[in-house]
């Protein structure tokens, strides 16, 4: 079998591996000059960097079994996290359950609250009991009003802003909970994350070698500009490589990885029940600030910020999870944003954003002083996270599309967990081999 791929991220790679070691031909198209997608790279201080924050957590088995797989399981390490929550100028810890009865910026009756809905929820094992009701309505009913004023409430905003916080299922806070739970191991007490210290972008890019070495293609700078249909059967993807004219390649089965508003634009022949599951998820974009810094921020990983009158939602200080030594001895801090694409803070320019946050950081640590950053970088994504309301499985577009020989694969169609790696490396091997099946069938 033939099959031709649009897009070289983690589903793209994924699903074109599993099908060269089947023993079947594979070529990936990826329209940007390099490989990753969301989890592509960038040079700083002699190595590379994801332009978003990315890390594994323990329960992402079929990433780090994919990445054992290629050879690369020694650049594998897994480091204690370290999670604060910044509220009215204070950095609480929220790592062990005793840091959240040390968390006076709540009162005592929600703390417990709080801690005793958590365990809760951690305990549930089927999804579909939250898909009704939205995480608003159901965490403003039972972790009370500090609770969620001060906890919830900004990580719902902050996350899908205030346009949309509201319409979230309350199946997708279960399956945060649930990650976060399977990464704190038998213990319970202190959470463990993964890091390939070559990078992400050595992950994929030895993904790719292996397609390569198997007799399949991975093409970069390569622009699909549409999926050839004839009599409902998908025949072939025009392509042009590397900036040269469009040419038809033609393919027995085909797999798109695109966002969902942009493969109508692909395939125009699309059937209207189809095009309506498409179009009826929306996404929120991400705006990043990387800022290279002379000297750490702070001494936490990851903190949410529960102050709105900060204009970013979380501060990933990558370095303390890394060593700084492995970036040439400088402190990574990551400034983080969910927004609509008509956002202001949006549209703003590299500038304009980075006078924007930097005022801000001293909220974080009164020394803070601007002559600390070497130098920032800017980075957007217009369709990084799905927005997941209720009856959302009842919206989700099938992998096999209406038009024979045409896959889908994306973010929208990861449920209940969230988007990410280890869920697109495993949609991606399982719609290779739902590809196959199919193909058997025939």
């Amino acid at each position: 079998m033939r099959v031709g791929i649009i897009g070289g991220g983690a589903a793209g790679l994924a699903a074109a591996y599993e099908l060269v070691k089947q023993g079947h031909y594979a070529a990936v198209y990826e329209r940007a000059p390099f490989l990753g997608g969301q989890a592509s790279t960038f040079d700083v201080g002699g190595a590379r960097l994801e332009k978003g924050y990315h890390h594994w957590f323990t329960s992402d088995t079929d990433i780090v079994d994919l990445t054992i797989e290629i050879g690369l399981g020694d650049r594998i390490r897994w480091i204690d996290s370290t999670v604060g929550t910044l509220v009215d100028g204070r950095i609480y810890d929220f790592v062990t359950p005793m840091d959240l009865l040390k968390f006076t910026a709540m009162n005592l009756p929600d703390r417990i609250r709080l801690g005793l809905t958590t365990l809760y929820l951690q305990r549930q094992q089927d999804y579909r009991k939250y898909e009704h009701v939205t995480a608003d309505e159901w965490l403003r009913r039972y972790v009370g009003k500090s609770g969620y004023d001060v906890f919830w409430g900004p990580m719902m905003r902050g996350k899908f802003g205030e346009e949309h916080y509201r319409e979230v299922s309350m199946a997708w806070v279960w399956g945060k909970v649930q990650t976060r739970v399977k990464s704190r191991g038998k213990s319970m007490i202190r959470e463990k994350l993964g890091y390939p210290m070559g990078s992400f972008g050595e992950v994929f890019d030895v993904l790719a070698e292996r397609v390569r070495q198997m007799d399949g293609e991975v093409h970069t700078s390569a622009s699909v500009e549409r999926v050839e249909v004839d009599g409902g059967r998908a025949r072939g993807l025009r392509v042009a490589l590397a900036g040269g004219d469009s040419e038809l390649e033609q393919f027995d089965a085909m797999l798109a990885t695109t966002p969902s508003y942009i493969f109508p634009s692909l395939v125009p022949s699309l059937p209207e029940n189809y095009l309506a599951r498409l179009t009826g998820v929306n996404y929120m974009a991400a705006v990043l600030i990387v800022l290279v810094l002379d000297r750490p921020l702070s001494d936490v990983y990851w903190l949410n910020v529960s102050d709105r009158s900060i204009p970013f939602v979380a501060v990933i200080e990558h370095t303390n999870l890394i060593e700084p030594e492995h970036y040439s001895g400088k402190h990574i801090v990551y400034l983080s944003n969910y927004l609509t694409t008509d956002n202001p803070l949006y549209r703003m320019s590299h500038d304009e954003l980075l006078q924007e946050y930097l005022p801000h950081l001293r909220k974080i640590n009164p020394d803070f002083d601007t002559s600390w950053v070497q130098v920032s970088y800017h980075h957007r994504v217009g369709a990084a996270q799905p927005i997941v309301g209720t009856r959302y499985s009842e919206r989700i577009p099938n992998h096999r599309t209406p038009i024979e020989g045409l896959y889908l694969a994306n973010t929208t169609q990861i449920y209940p967990e969230d988007r990410g790696t280890n869920y697109s490396v495993r949609m991606g091997r399982e719609v290779a081999r739902m590809m196959m099946e199919d193909q058997d069938g025939a």
